[in-house]
């Protein structure tokens, strides 16, 4: 069955996919600590002895759609002093720029069915340097750039394994695994490789329901489950099964008793430590290594197959490269219809980016009341725990399919990352996508003041209001692949978000002026001080950012209002309510209440800026030029509407409305019936004049204009650091293009200069969006200072060539993402291999921060 086809039915081909995280140990869920420190409460070290609560891990591994029941690789080059479960990677505290991954792997291939995906571990077959990687990072300080994996010298004579995995589903439930060895260097070399299979430990086992896993033959396993039925793992090469449970080893852990004499790292003590004391002789378990021991000569691979299932097969590997060979043919008609004329490498790169997004679907599991209240007939957590992080989301229920933002870094959902990943799944997925948007403004997650949960380190914190974007987004491509919108998707979306706004209303405008505090925002430390923090001195901060945000959230909500009014004219009257909340936020950001200073736009600097108001009622605008100022430019709207007739409250009142505030009116520019020879109508933040004054700051080479796109904050910074005073203490911002130089949210995210793929495209969408209004005749400098005058499109379609730049191949062939590693930039196993960053390096280009991000780095995917 072709891609397009599993795509018209796809819920029996998503029961199987990439649902295993590559970090389960370190999380919120797995915290029950009195201090609240996850990082510390399962370790590495401790994770591959204790069980997990609430997910499981492993490297590039599947699962079923609960994580029930699991499968991964393991690896030994007998040098290493444990086995290779999972990825290993530094702390929070560890890090010189917060937690941090410290291995090669790749997304090299998925497709939305995931009938076929691939996978690339790199494995050193020295011994792996953790203990160097902890040292040499705990030396560096904030300014020192991280010590990489690559940094150790383990890849410099080739003296490392690449191990290619690949899951091809012959039907939903019958999936074939074909692993790829190859010793890169070129001296024979010796490996021990562990394709794993086990159960998660869930609370539902007793005796009756437990699952075992044993032999059926010498190649055949039998998987035993009341859960899921039986399935079957069949060999082309026989190996040794070594047979475990998945419980935990209280002795090493806690030195009490275990519950069993085999428990979950029994097979690392037996490959690694020659305990045969630590397998199951029973030959039974929840957990089974089929346990290869492998010599490959120099330059040459093998190839070690499996086939899970939950059929009997007589001849399990017969046509066995037939199937492979027509999924990925399948794979590559899927891709080269959406790929369009793009030459080889940008192909290469979309691919790769669609991959890293697909791969990055997990599993999440986390009930938060079971979570602080503890489990029946286990400990009661400590008293801190049950009143601490989270206590206020009690009715959260998750246990679902989420797109996280990274696997390791960041294994769990965000409320505005999974928003940006939406759009571009819709472009290869679109039932997912629309699932995606409506998953958190369910009853199970939305909380019932209206909040979007923000992220599991704190549900309470605020990200910016991006959801109702992703769904018009979303519900737009829909209608532009099929020619038919979804209605009832975009009612469903619209009900909840009237919730959510609302709540934004009531919580973050104190002032009820229309002017948006916020808080922290998702945008960490860009601003002056920690905004997720009482301000120095008390009073509030009221921020450019989350009063355009919010102005972005009324257009799109009164820009699904009218869709769905087509329908059902009774919307008409909530496109009424949010053109005019727009309008009253487009006047107090133009500073039209008439108080000195009281508005958030410069017209010296010609830029918009926070505005500190203090408790004694004064006011302190704080001149810093940022992102802040420059996403009034994102709250546009350019409706062609050539059927006006059919709203007629909505044309009648806002008539009425404009006769009535011409001076908010004309601030939104034209609306209907100002220009009678065109239906095309604007809503934005900005007029002509405005619009240009921020795309002149913007499009400033010496300020946010970047060979790579658009930093976060002026270069001009860099030798001439922003200070303020407030409250007796001076605060001072530097640009810095790379990581970041503050402990501001654990230093681990820098908004200080360096380029985000979200912003960056969200500021492209709109230049788009203005062109498609004041057309060809309406021309901008581009760059500032050239001399060179273009179209607002052209000058948008130039910032995307910049930021796609980060990951194309240049004239030279490097990608400026690999920075200066030669190793990267030439070797063929490694030169064509992308990792989507978190963020990338304001001069250069290079990545930076979490190395898979692809979630909302994924974006590019439709840039190029």
């Amino acid at each position: 069955m072709k891609e397009t086809e599993k795509l018209k039915n796809p819920q029996p081909w998503r029961k199987w996919g990439p649902y295993l995280s590559e970090r389960q140990w370190g999380t919120v869920r797995e915290d029950y600590s009195e201090s609240g420190d996850a990082w510390d409460y399962i370790s590495h070290d401790m994770a591959r002895s204790k069980t997990y609560r609430w997910g499981e891990d492993g490297i590039g591994g599947l699962s079923d759609d609960n994580q029930f029941l699991c499968l991964a690789t393991s690896y030994w080059n007998g040098k290493d002093p444990i086995l290779k479960e999972r990825l290993f990677g530094l702390t929070n505290n560890e890090g010189n720029h917060g937690e941090d991954v410290k291995e090669m792997y790749y997304y090299l291939d998925n497709v939305p069915s995931h009938s076929y995906m691939k996978f690339l571990y790199k494995y050193p077959q020295t011994e792996f340097p953790y203990a160097k990687l902890v040292a040499e990072n705990k030396k560096r300080g904030k300014l020192d750039p991280e010590f990489e994996l690559i940094d150790t010298g383990v890849f410099d004579d080739d003296q490392y394994f690449d191990v290619f995995t690949e899951y091809i589903k012959n039907d939903e439930n019958d999936i074939l695994i074909q692993y790829t060895i190859h010793n890169r260097g070129s001296k024979k070399a010796s490996i021990h490789f562990l394709p794993t299979l086990w159960f998660r430990n869930t609370l539902e086992w007793s005796e009756a329901d437990k699952p075992t896993i044993s032999p059926m033959d010498s190649d055949v396993l039998f998987l035993q489950t009341k859960k899921m039925g039986d399935y079957y793992c069949y060999l082309e090469e026989e190996a040794p099964f070594l047979f475990t449970e998945n419980e935990s080893n209280n002795k090493k852990l806690y030195n009490s008793d275990n519950k069993t004499p085999y428990v979950k790292d029994g097979i690392n003590d037996y490959v690694v430590n020659g305990d045969k004391d630590a397998v199951s002789p029973q030959q039974s378990g929840t957990k089974v290594g089929i346990y290869y021991q492998k010599e490959i000569l120099g330059k040459k691979s093998i190839t070690i197959r499996l086939r899970l299932s939950d059929k009997k097969i007589k001849n399990p590997f017969t046509g066995f490269d037939k199937i492979v060979k027509q999924q990925l043919a399948f794979a590559d008609e899927f891709y080269n219809l959406k790929h369009g004329d793009k030459n080889e490498d940008a192909k290469l790169v979309q691919r790769q980016a669609w991959a890293g997004m697909l791969w990055s679907k997990q599993f999440y599991y986390y009930y938060v009341k079971d979570w602080l209240d503890g489990d029946d007939g286990e400990p009661k957590p400590p008293e801190k725990h049950q009143k601490g992080r989270n206590s206020d989301w009690k009715h959260v229920m998750a246990a679902d399919i989420i797109s996280m933002p990274d696997n390791w870094e960041y294994p769990w959902f965000a409320a505005w990352d999974l928003a940006f990943h939406c759009i571009p799944l819709a472009s290869i997925d679109i039932q997912f996508a629309k699932d995606q948007v409506l998953l958190l403004i369910m009853e199970r997650y939305m909380h019932p003041n209206g909040q979007l949960p923000a992220y599991e380190w704190n549900f309470s914190d605020v990200n910016p209001p991006v959801h109702s974007l992703a769904a018009w987004k979303v519900y737009k491509m829909e209608k532009e692949q099929t020619g038919q919108g979804d209605i009832e998707f975009l009612q469903k979306v619209f009900h909840k978000l009237i919730l959510n706004f609302n709540w934004w209303v009531n919580r973050k405008d104190t002032e009820g002026n229309n002017i948006f505090e916020g808080g922290f925002l998702g945008l960490d430390n860009i601003g002056v001080f920690d905004r997720s923090k009482p301000m120095p001195g008390g009073g509030v901060l009221e921020q450019s950012d989350g009063t355009s945000w919010m102005a972005m959230y009324a257009l799109s909500m009164m820009r699904i209002a009218m869709e769905i009014s087509y329908h059902q004219h009774v919307y008409e009257d909530m496109a009424v309510k949010f053109s005019e909340h727009f309008f009253y936020i487009a006047g107090a950001m133009a500073n039209m209440n008439n108080t000195e200073g009281a508005g958030l736009w410069d017209e010296e600097d010609g830029f918009y800026y926070d505005m500190l108001h203090t408790e004694d009622g004064n006011w302190k605008r704080l001149r810093l030029r940022t992102l802040v100022g420059l996403l009034p430019l994102i709250a546009v709207e350019v409706i062609d509407e050539k059927n006006w007739d059919k709203l007629p409250g909505l044309v009648s009142h806002i008539k009425w409305f404009t006769n009535q505030r011409p001076d908010l009116a004309k601030l939104v520019s034209n609306w209907v019936g100002q220009d009678p020879n065109s239906n095309l109508q604007l809503l934005s933040l900005l007029r002509g004049h405005r619009m240009k004054c921020l795309l002149r700051r913007m499009l400033d080479e010496n300020e946010f204009f970047s060979d790579y796109g658009i930093r976060s904050i002026s270069k001009v910074y860099e030798k001439k650091p922003f200070k303020i005073k407030v409250a007796d203490q001076t605060f001072t911002v530097k640009y810095t293009p790379a990581e970041s130089d503050t402990g501001m949210f654990g230093g681990n995210s820098n908004w200080r200069g360096p380029i985000w793929m979200p912003v960056n495209y969200l500021l492209i969408e709109s230049m788009h969006r203005f062109h498609d209004y004041y057309g060809d005749d309406f021309k901008i400098e581009m760059p500032t200072n050239s001399g060179n005058y273009t179209t607002i499109k052209d000058a948008a379609n130039q910032v995307a060539k910049r930021l796609t730049s980060i990951f194309l191949k240049d004239d030279k062939g490097r990608r400026a993402v690999f920075g200066d590693n030669k190793k990267l930039q030439e070797d063929p196993h490694f030169k064509d291999y992308i990792v989507f960053h978190e963020y990338f390096n304001g001069d250069n280009g290079k990545g930076l921060g979490a190395s898979h991000q692809t979630g909302w780095t994924g974006l590019v995917a439709l840039l190029l």
